[in-house]
C-alpha cells in the first residue's frame, strides 16, 4: 500500500542531494505540478522560483487562481505573458503530436531564459508515470506525447529533475492530502491547455469559444456536485470540434459550431468509464451553451470508455 508520508520524506531528500545549486519549475495550478513545487521548496527553500506560464491556452482567470493557491501554501510564483510566442508558433498546426510538440518546446525555451535570470541549472516538473507511459519509447507503443516527455527537445541546457515521475494520480493527490494542499482533487487539465481541446488549428477566436464553453460546463457541474445531485467526476470538460452543422436560431437557419461534452470517472487515469450524468444535467448544460454561444448550435456528449479512447480527444 502507497504511503505518502514516507514517499514524502524520502522524496525531499532526495531532492536535497539532487539539487545542488538553483532550479526552477513549471508551476500550472494542478495538483501534480502543486506537489512537485511544494515538496522542492520543503527541499531547497528559496533557490526554488515557481514560474506560471500564461500560454494564453489556459481556462479563464487561471493565472489569478494559480497566485492565490501558492499564496496560501506560502510560496511566490512569478507569471510570464507569452501569450503571442505560442500563438504564433501554433498557427497552422492541426495535428495533436505537432502540437504538444511546439507547446513542448515553447515551454522549454521560456524555462531557459527564465532559468538564466534566476541563475538556475534544474528544471523540476511535475511528470507522473502516465505521462512517460503514454509517451512511449523502448518497447512501449507511443499512445500520445504529453509536452514534458516527448515535447522536450534533445538541446535543452537545463537538467530535468522529476519527483513524482513513479506515481499515478491517485498517489498524487494521496500526497497531496497528507501535506494538506488545497489543490488535492483538482481535475487534471493537460499540459498543453486547450491547443489539445481546440481540434484542428489553434487561433484565438476559437480559444476564446471554447473558453466561454469550459467556463460553461465546469460550473453546471461543480454545482450539481456541491448540490448531491452527482458525484464528482474525475474529468469534465469541453472540445471544440472542426465541423459545422445546420441549425436553427429564432427562424432563421444557422450553420453553426459543434462542441462535444467529455466526462468521465477513473482512478489513475489509466483507464476510465464515461459518466452516465443526469440527462436533465446534460440539457441544462446544451441550453446554455447554445443560448449563451449563439454561434453553437449543436452540442454532444462522448460515452466513450478508456479504453478505447483516450481521455483527451488530442
Amino acid at each position: 500500500m502507497f504511503d505518502a508520508k514516507n514517499f514524502v520524506d524520502e522524496a525531499i531528500l532526495k531532492l536535497k542531494e539532487e539539487i545542488k545549486g538553483r532550479a526552477i519549475i513549471a508551476v500550472s495550478g494542478g495538483v501534480d505540478s502543486t506537489v512537485a513545487a511544494y515538496l522542492t521548496w520543503k527541499a531547497i527553500g528559496n533557490r526554488l522560483l515557481p514560474v506560471f506560464i500564461d500560454t494564453g491556452l489556459m481556462r479563464k482567470n487561471e493565472d489569478v487562481y494559480v497566485k492565490s493557491i501558492f499564496s496560501r501554501i506560502g510560496m511566490d510564483v512569478k507569471v510570464l505573458n507569452k501569450k503571442d510566442d505560442f500563438l504564433i508558433s501554433l498557427k497552422g498546426v492541426i495535428d495533436p503530436e505537432k502540437k504538444r510538440s511546439v507547446v513542448g518546446e515553447r515551454f522549454i525555451r521560456a524555462f531557459e531564459e527564465e532559468a538564466k535570470n534566476f541563475g538556475a541549472e534544474y528544471l523540476v516538473q511535475g511528470t507522473i508515470a502516465p505521462d512517460w507511459i503514454e509517451s512511449g519509447g523502448g518497447i512501449r507503443e507511443r499512445i500520445k506525447t504529453h509536452h514534458n516527455v516527448g515535447g522536450i527537445p534533445e538541446n535543452i541546457k537545463l537538467k530535468i529533475v522529476e519527483p513524482l515521475r513513479d506515481l499515478y494520480k491517485d498517489e498524487v493527490r494521496a500526497v497531496a492530502r497528507y501535506i494538506g494542499l488545497p489543490i488535492s482533487e483538482r481535475q487534471p487539465f493537460p499540459g498543453p491547455g486547450l491547443s489539445v481541446r481546440v481540434i484542428g488549428e489553434v487561433t484565438e477566436e476559437r480559444l476564446n469559444t471554447l473558453r466561454d464553453v469550459t467556463e460553461i460546463v465546469e460550473s453546471e457541474i461543480e454545482a450539481a456536485a456541491a448540490k448531491g445531485e452527482i458525484q464528482m467526476p474525475w474529468q469534465y470538460f469541453a472540445v471544440l470540434l472542426p465541423i459545422r452543422t445546420t441549425g436553427v436560431h429564432g427562424d432563421k437557419r444557422v450553420y453553426g459550431e459543434t462542441v462535444a461534452i467529455r466526462v468521465i470517472d477513473s482512478l489513475d487515469g489509466m483507464s476510465g468509464n464515461y459518466s452516465q450524468l443526469p440527462h436533465s444535467l446534460l440539457e441544462k448544460i446544451s441550453i446554455r451553451i447554445t443560448n449563451e454561444i449563439p454561434k453553437i448550435n449543436r452540442v454532444v456528449y462522448d460515452i466513450t470508455n478508456k479504453p478505447p479512447a483516450t481521455i483527451e480527444w488530442e
